[in-house]
């Protein structure tokens, strides 16, 4: 897959790079800072000029050289809910331009249009994406791809590194341990998530986001974008409890903030951002979330008999 690499993968130049934690850090070429200068005034292109000079310290690992700081996450964070509002909104006004219905009749209304929340979840993904882009690959001028963790995933036995597959079928069987665990948790009556398969097409685009669409974001957005900036400020081990944490979070209106699931899905986390520590790359984590959220998807049709027989609880 060539975004995860800007050089052959036996380019001798690579393998320094990936082993040598020695390397300095590599400093923002003068046209990069022309172009931010030219374009400041805007969110965004302060968030690309934050920190300019920043230079990561040389004994930090090579996957945790960043070129983004807090200023850029603030910016990002206040971009990543300001877009889901309007994005929100503007669906809203589309598929109910004329409805005045009370807030839990409109919620309801919604969750039955599986145009909506896929299209929602897609728009929203889509304006993430071109914010990072713009202000990381596009003002920065540095990889896009490999600036957020993407790289080969090297397999190697003696240092605890397994080949790809066998991040997949963890990823499976930890579903399959969720699932149980789960299973003697008192969940409420009703969590949203449960309104959505209640509906056949609602619940197919979910199934294919989960397995399609969500770890690519999910994992570019965690485990690329927020780790690294969380391990480089406190240190590895709180970057991957802070990082897991944040992931179960995310998930916690979707399950009516049953805690416990919660509590599940945040140790999830942490397992997905240990695997991305310890590889040094987002591929890992990746594999993990893809065979987790594929198993539960393939339960899911088992369950539902093909989505033909969705629970009416």
């Amino acid at each position: 897959m060539t975004f995860f690499d800007d050089k052959p993968p036996d380019s001798p130049e690579q393998e320094h790079t990936e082993h040598d934690f020695s390397l300095p850090a590599v400093s923002e070429p003068p046209s990069t800072q022309n172009s931010v200068s030219q374009l400041a005034g805007d969110p965004i292109s302060f968030a690309a000029a934050a920190n300019p000079s920043y230079t990561p310290r040389p004994s930090l690992p090579e996957d945790l050289r960043i070129s983004w700081s807090w200023p850029h996450f603030f910016v990002f964070i206040f971009y990543a809910l300001s877009s889901f509002f309007l994005v929100q909104m503007a669906l809203i006004l589309y598929f109910a331009p004329h409805r005045s219905l009370p807030p839990k009749e409109l919620e309801r209304y919604l969750l039955n249009k599986p145009q909506f929340l896929f299209g929602t979840n897609l728009l929203w993904y889509a304006s993430i994406f071109l914010f990072l882009y713009v202000t990381l690959g596009v003002l920065r001028g540095v990889p896009f791809w490999r600036s957020l963790g993407w790289k080969k995933l090297k397999s190697n036995i003696s240092a605890g590194k397994a080949n790809p597959w066998a991040y997949f079928l963890s990823g499976c069987g930890l579903a399959i341990f969720v699932f149980i665990a789960s299973s003697q948790v008192h969940t409420n009556d009703k969590m949203p998530i449960e309104e959505i398969l209640k509906n056949r097409s609602s619940a197919m685009l979910l199934m294919a986001m989960a397995v399609l669409v969500a770890p690519l974001v999910e994992e570019t957005v965690f485990r690329g974008y927020l780790y690294p900036l969380f391990a480089k400020s406190f240190g590895i081990v709180p970057g991957i409890l802070l990082t897991g944490v944040l992931f179960g979070l995310m998930h916690g209106s979707q399950l009516g903030w049953t805690w416990g699931i919660v509590g599940l899905l945040i140790l999830v986390g942490i397992i997905f951002t240990f695997a991305r520590a310890h590889t040094g790359t987002v591929l890992a984590s990746f594999l993990l979330h893809l065979g987790y959220n594929s198993m539960i998807a393939v339960a899911t049709i088992i369950g539902t008999h093909g989505f033909t027989q969705i629970p009416t609880k």
